[in-house]
């Protein structure tokens, strides 16, 4: 049992000031190390497909592989100069952009009454939009497919931009449903006070506020649509054909042309990332719209 006594005489470990930095040194200095490590497991393969881009066909197949060589633009003068790519690519940004249209269209308006509104089997349309993400486009493709023949949507941008929402529409609807409840619904009571209609409330004050979740569901959505790939393999024809399929037509019978398709890959990825470094300017600024200045 301690006493008083001996109580005074115990020492009390002390850890200065000097060991606790060390200490937050080396955990961050793991952690950076863990990132890194994971960055170049992550980034290695697109590296690989950036080199074979800038390599020659002989290049391409040396044993061993080489890492240092005379880059040459050859691939991608091949993939700009034909229709073959750049058709496909052209289809894809049409697809896309539609896709998006129609998703804000109709997803903005559900995701504000799903979150705003209270009415009999609200719940069960917010599932039943969430579950066409759930469902395996393999699953539904076969039916969509035999639907959009008889209605002759098949080999079409609208049918393509119709059946891109199972990807993009659930998504958005359930993000900016989740913004739009964490808003207190005095903001819109105050500018009916002032004699504001409900849209002048969301154009005006909701609009800013949730334009963070919107960026970031537009920007997933179009990441998503951009490199889909089941519903173009089966929807899409001759004339709609996208770049995820596109890229197929370098594969032949006989050989493989990886120059070409490298080169092809590489440029399909610019959209995204333009597309992604565009959405986070905007996340900055509507995070930043409703600050006080002073």
């Amino acid at each position: 049992m301690t006493t008083p006594e001996n109580a005074r005489t115990m020492t009390i470990p002390y850890v200065s000031r000097g060991t606790r930095r060390s200490r937050r040194t080396t955990a961050h200095g793991l952690v950076v190390a863990g990132l890194s490590l994971w960055s170049l497991f992550t980034l290695g393969p697109i590296a690989w497909i950036f080199l074979i881009s800038l390599k020659t066909p002989d290049q391409i197949v040396s044993n061993p592989p080489l890492f240092l060589f005379a880059p040459t633009l050859d691939n991608y003068i091949e993939v700009f100069s034909g229709p073959e790519f750049l058709t496909p690519f052209a289809n894809s940004l049409i697809v896309t952009a539609g896709s998006l249209l129609v998703t804000l269209v109709i997803g903005l308006p559900t995701a504000y009454a799903l979150a705003r509104f209270s009415f009999r089997g609200k719940e069960n349309i917010a599932f039943g939009i969430l579950s066409l993400r759930f469902a395996p486009e393999l699953l539904i493709i076969l039916p969509l497919y035999l639907i959009f023949q008889k209605t002759h949507l098949a080999d079409s941008y609208l049918g393509l931009i119709l059946a891109y929402q199972l990807v993009t529409l659930p998504m958005l609807v359930w993000m900016l449903r989740s913004f739009i409840e964490d808003l207190p619904g005095e903001l819109e009571e105050a500018v009916a006070v002032d004699g504001g209609t409900r849209w002048t409330a969301f154009r005006h004050v909701l609009f800013r506020l949730i334009a963070p979740g919107l960026a970031a569901s537009l920007m997933l959505s179009f990441v998503w649509a951009w490199n889909n790939y089941t519903l173009p393999l089966v929807l899409a024809g001759r004339h709609t054909q996208t770049v995820t399929t596109g890229l197929q037509q370098y594969i032949g019978y006989q050989s493989i042309e990886w120059g070409p398709m490298a080169a092809a890959t590489m440029v399909s990825i610019v959209p995204g990332i333009l597309f992604a470094v565009f959405s986070l300017r905007w996340i900055v600024g509507g995070l930043t719209a409703g600050t006080v200045k002073g």
